[in-house]
């Protein structure tokens, strides 16, 4: 949401600063993001007036001009344009201007002339207009006034990012009563009066209709007849480019304005085109064609509200119009339709269809329902002072179920209880006063059967089984003294501790509806700056689960191994299904899908959280980023069948991912990138800390992975962790020019098999033997396989086995390389001998050369 301060100025006194206002604003929870100073550059620029003008005695297309600002003395400005002559007014900037084209004007001369100022063009000025000269000003125009006063600059734009629940501030009116609260000021709004033409009567001339009541609280239309397109006013024109919308046509742009103003968006239709005269609320039918005003022709999936005619869809409700009812040249009768409809209903539609409109933004958060005739009453004002229209008298208003008034009950120390303040009543009544709630006495003395009815009630709205609950006789004796007990509460709570008042909310808010929304009201308009800090008491009760101790055990044993952690959304795209490069019929594919996406670009649940780390790496290094350490504890979701008749099964999963130097950037630093290994290192630390021994790794297959480069860490049948260099074909779908490596575990999985029982042993008080294992074997041979036969043969006194060395090359035949183990041997009882060491090394030689062919290297 955006608007101009001048437009907030057209209804309020503001005597301070836009940033005075905007911290204000944003203070009381309105937030302003942003200032745009529309005459940014102009502030020294002045209007003057050429009072004479000659030749510069060393140059032949050089004057010299006598300029008067409105000062005491002229200024002498020595000017290059050939379009200036006496008695022009001028834009002038004053020595220390900054114009907006990036000039900084200072003292100088020019051919040996004094220089103290500059005459300035349109384009110097950053405005429309011919830039082959200096910019000439009307000769009415006063001097010595801010040209950005004259040019119609001398305005600020407010940027607000307000949250969703105050949909009353997206409208001028919401702001300047918030304004006017924060200024100590009283608005003066417009009045609002039709002149209406007696001759013709709305109800005769269109039919409104609303078939879809939960979807449509109100549908309201006004006829204007004799209607004349044509140019908006200058005036608001500039309202509407303050707040960030284009100007098209009179019609059109009071339309527009009236949304801004008050908040309810409008639509006008073309009367000659509306088929049978009427226009009726409704459901549209699957399949149905949709030509919205984009030109865009759209197939209904069904469900979705939309306005009618009696033959067709004439537009989507609260989202867009349709292309044949809109308004052009041709166009003299037009119909003005406001309405109110269902918050979710337009959420729904507008993401569905991929349109996002000022409209639909509104009626997502909710509008104030009672304004739709008034909304319509002060667009056909507008155009009829405009001399573009006559109003037929009455207006066309479906209201089945009129909205009714929300009172909240409270006490003035409930307000300062919950805020930890000591207010007085005046203050506090004030404050809700000012803010539009009608504040009276109300009598706490209820009947404690009234408060039972209204538990009764409140309960069977719950549906069928609530019903059934408060049927029950045993039930219903709670249930009423639970309702004597609060209306004896509330009898005591009102003599007791003060005096009890009903506030009435205003229309407008439709965030208000309990006493703790009118301590926020309290606690924003006095600042929340102005609340003591305390800090919260109460009793700890309950404790981490052993899976959330141990999820937070590997997320500290990661981070010291200098990874980030990362927090993703749940959610992700079908692309990224193709981009890792999953199967097609894999069961990854089955996704959940989300009714309601928070937009379109994730509109399913995620099955892997390798889609997540390795997004956020292409973010990365789309940045420059490229030196990444990631990982990530979350679920992924795996649905029991689509569509969804159950929860889908929710599982936890660890995903890491590496890329980049290996060490920081730093003179004393190589730029030697990350490889596979240093992702395997982490892996087998990560499992170290978790104790978790005896696995083995092997080579692997993964969708997403090398597959030369992966390897799976395995515990008897279970898979611990797969880890690998991340596919190049799926590193350039994701537009990442660089090795990326990852690794993936099931947390559920690695808990499990972490030890469970310990047993401490004394250090060894005898010196170990070890035996070097140079041997020859077939490329294909993995050196964990050899690992597992040395264990196997080596004897009672075999301690470890260590691979130290890989070698191929040179005096090696092409298919064959060279593997070196560390063999140790250890008694905790003796020193061994060498004799013994030896006859253990035979064994474990004679079993390589029998299992793999190996050939023992000199």
């Amino acid at each position: 949401m955006q608007i101009s301060v001048n437009w907030l100025k057209d209804y309020l006194k503001i005597d301070c600063t836009t940033e005075e206002l905007a911290e204000k604003f944003t203070m009381s929870g309105n937030p302003v993001e942003n200032i745009v100073k529309a005459g940014a550059g102009l502030e020294k620029v002045v209007t003057g007036k050429v009072e004479k003008i000659e030749r510069h005695p060393d140059s032949d297309h050089m004057w010299i001009t006598q300029i008067n600002v409105g000062t005491d003395e002229l200024i002498q400005i020595v000017t290059g344009a050939q379009n200036v002559k006496q008695n022009d007014i001028v834009p002038v900037a004053m020595v220390g201007a900054n114009l907006p084209c990036g000039k900084k004007i200072s003292k100088g001369k020019l051919r040996g002339v004094v220089s103290n100022g500059m005459l300035c063009s349109c384009d110097e000025l950053k405005i429309e207009g011919d830039s082959s000269g200096i910019y000439i000003l009307p000769n009415d125009t006063p001097i010595g006034v801010p040209v950005a006063q004259i040019l119609g600059l001398d305005d600020d734009i407010l940027e607000f990012e307000l949250t969703a629940n105050r949909g009353d501030c997206f409208s001028a009116f919401g702001l300047v009563r918030e304004a006017a609260v924060l200024l100590n000021q009283t608005p003066k709004f417009p009045e609002i009066k039709v002149n209406e033409d007696a001759g013709k009567n709305a109800k005769d001339l269109i039919e409104i209709k609303i078939d879809a009541p939960d979807l449509c609280n109100r549908f309201s239309a006004r006829v204007l007849t004799d209607v004349k397109l044509a140019p908006s006013p200058e005036w608001l024109q500039k309202r509407l480019e303050g707040a960030g919308i284009r100007a098209i046509n009179n019609v059109v742009d009071v339309t527009n304005f009236v949304m801004v103003e008050l908040g309810q968006p409008m639509h006008a239709y073309d009367y000659d085109e509306i088929k049978g005269k009427v226009l009726n609320a409704r459901r549209a039918v699957e399949g149905e064609q949709l030509h919205t005003l984009d030109d865009s022709n759209r197939l209904a999936k069904g469900g979705e509200l939309v306005i009618a005619d009696a033959e067709k869809a004439a537009g989507l409700a609260g989202v867009m119009g349709g292309f044949e009812t809109e308004i052009t040249e041709k166009t003299t009768t037009v119909v003005l339709e406001a309405a109110s409809f269902n918050s979710a209903s337009i959420r729904r539609t507008s993401r569905a269809v991929g349109l996002h409109s000022e409209a639909s933004g509104r009626f997502e958060r909710g509008i104030n329902e009672k304004a739709t005739v008034t909304a319509l009453d002060r667009a056909a004002q507008l155009l009829q002072e405009m001399g573009a229209c006559k109003v037929c008298s009455g207006v066309v208003d479906v209201y089945p179920a009129p909205k009714p008034e929300i009172k909240v009950h409270f006490t003035c120390k409930q307000i300062n209880d919950r805020l930890g303040t000591s207010y007085s009543e005046t203050e506090i009544l004030d404050v809700l006063k000012s803010l539009g709630f009608k504040i009276s006495e109300f009598d706490a003395e209820i009947d404690s059967d009234e408060v039972f009815d209204k538990i009764s009630n409140a309960a069977k709205s719950f549906g069928k089984a609530a019903k059934e609950l408060v049927q029950n006789t045993e039930v219903d004796d709670f249930v009423q003294s639970i309702g004597r007990t609060v209306g004896e509460l509330m009898k005591r709570g009102g003599a007791e501790n003060s005096t009890t008042y009903e506030a009435i909310v205003p229309e407008w808010r439709n965030d208000v509806t309990l006493m703790e929304d009118l301590s926020e009201e309290v606690a924003r308009i006095f600042g929340y700056d102005k609340i003591p800090a305390t800090l919260p008491k109460g009793n700890l009760q309950g404790k981490q689960s052993p899976f959330q101790n141990f999820t937070d055990k590997i997320k500290n044993i990661l981070s010291s191994l200098g990874m980030y952690e990362e927090i993703s959304f749940a959610f992700t795209h079908p692309d990224m299904f193709d981009k890792l490069q999953i199967p097609a019929d894999s069961e990854l594919r089955k996704a959940v899908p989300i009714m309601n996406p928070l937009t379109d670009e994730y509109p399913l649940l995620r099955t892997t959280l390798l889609s997540s780390i390795l997004e956020n790496a292409a973010r990365n290094y789309s940045r420059k980023n490229e030196d990444v350490r990631l990982f990530e504890i979350a679920p992924v979701f795996y649905p029991k069948g689509l569509p969804i008749t159950e929860q889908p099964e929710e599982v936890q999963k660890l995903a890491g991912l590496i890329m980049g130097r290996r060490e920081p950037k730093g003179w004393t630093q190589n730029n030697v990138e990350v490889d596979f290994y240093d992702a395997k290192g982490i892996v087998e630390e990560l499992l170290e800390q978790l104790e978790i021994y005896n696995y083995t790794v092997e080579a692997g297959e993964h969708y997403a992975l090398h597959p030369g480069k992966t390897a799976i860490f395995k515990k008897g049948r279970e898979i611990l962790v797969t880890v690998g260099e991340v596919h190049p074909k799926v590193t350039e779908s994701l537009g990442i020019n660089k090795k990326v490596f990852v690794f993936e575990a099931d947390v559920a999985t690695l808990m499990k098999c972490t030890a469970k029982k310990f047993s401490f042993e004394n250090l060894p008080k005898y010196p170990a033997i070890s035996r070097d294992l140079a041997i020859l074997v077939n490329l294909d041979v993995a050196a964990g396989d050899i690992e597992k036969v040395i264990t196997k043969n080596a004897g009672k006194f075999f301690k470890e086995v260590t691979l130290f060395d890989v070698y191929t090359g040179e005096r090696i035949a092409a298919d064959k390389k060279s593997l070196a183990f560390n063999i140790k041997f250890q008694s905790n009882e003796r020193t061994l001998t060498d004799a013994e060491a030896d006859e253990s090394f035979k064994n474990i030689l004679a079993a390589v050369e029998k299992n793999f062919a190996a050939e023992l290297r000199s």
